[in-house]
């Protein structure tokens, strides 16, 4: 097979850019051309984990057929969430820890996903099956994604591997998890640096439910007055992107990373499917949801379920 191009989701995360790079390093082991990029910059969190570990930003990709025919997925598998000509390449891998929608291929192809916290979880399992032994310096990389996704390990969608993969990392690079774990989160916390625009987009995924467009942003803070006293900007620019990108709804989860605790904003019709989905009622457009994290476990199910109820 020519080169292939290994990336995460658009606005990626920790987990997509770090996923990337370890998925591209294990088919480099087992001889393959690869090579691991982005759909969009690194966020905050991950430049203090790229800059910590002493690791290159991957190349920024618009578009992969202009240069390969084959590319693999990680960290994601829907297509609005992909790169913009994906119809135009073929996919041959995909490593993922999300539910399956949007998405075909014209041939089979190698697919692996599991209902854990994130994906270098599955990738530590799979340099473990195939005996490849992962650098201090990638464990390093893996852990930090695992942590990011599961909040210290707090996250509802932390599961034991996950768990077991985090020992085994941080006994691979040698790291504290907690001391650093803590510093890693609150290093992606510095809101007063990003506009408004930043903080919706920073973090946001387009998700079709019952054949509306539902766009679900979330961000992490230590201080959900800090997001929660800018609601009139991020409304705005909320409204100013339906309008532009034909959204139906627009929902912003702001999240305590410390508490676990979050504040829903939301922007669009029809806000009665967000007060179903979570028991509660909108007060200015706005609801506080105690305990709630995970975009993929708490927030995702249960609109899906509103808007097909």
């Amino acid at each position: 097979m020519s080169k292939a191009l290994i990336f995460g989701h658009q606005n990626p995360d920790t987990d997509a850019i770090v996923a990337a790079k370890a998925f591209a390093y294990f088919q480099t082991q087992k001889g393959l051309d690869v090579e691991a990029v982005a759909l969009g910059e690194p966020n905050m969190e991950t430049n203090f984990v790229l800059n910590h570990f002493d690791e290159p930003a991957p190349r920024v990709i618009k578009t992969a057929a202009n240069e390969v025919d084959h590319v693999m997925l990680v960290d994601h598998n829907e297509a609005q969430q992909s790169v913009s000509d994906l119809d135009k390449v073929t996919v041959t891998n995909v490593v993922d820890h999300h539910r399956i929608a949007n998405f075909e291929t014209k041939m089979p192809l190698y697919y692996r996903a599991e209902p854990v916290g994130c994906v270098s979880t599955i990738l530590t399992e799979m340099f473990d099956e195939e005996k490849i032994e992962i650098p201090a310096k990638l464990a390093g990389l893996m852990l930090s994604a695992i942590i990011s996704d599961t909040l210290l390990l707090q996250s509802p969608t932390t599961t034991d591997k996950d768990r077991e993969a985090v020992r085994a990392l941080a006994e691979i690079a040698d790291i504290d998890v907690q001391s650093y774990g803590i510093e890693m989160l609150k290093a992606g916390t510095n809101l007063a640096a990003k506009t408004d625009k930043e903080l919706i987009d920073g973090d946001a995924k387009s998700f079709d439910m019952a054949g509306k467009s539902v766009r679900i942003g979330q961000i992490n803070t230590v201080d959900l007055n800090e997001v929660l006293d800018r609601q009139a900007g991020l409304e705005k620019e909320m409204n100013a992107e339906m309008a532009a990108d034909g959204y139906d709804l627009f929902i912003t989860l702001a999240t305590n990373v410390l508490n676990s605790d979050s504040e829903l904003i939301v922007a669009g019709e029809p806000k009665s499917v967000v007060e179903t989905a979570f028991n509660t009622k909108l007060t200015n457009n706005r609801a506080s949801l105690p305990g709630v994290v995970s975009r993929k476990k708490q927030v995702v199910p249960p609109l899906t379920a509103a808007f097909e109820g």
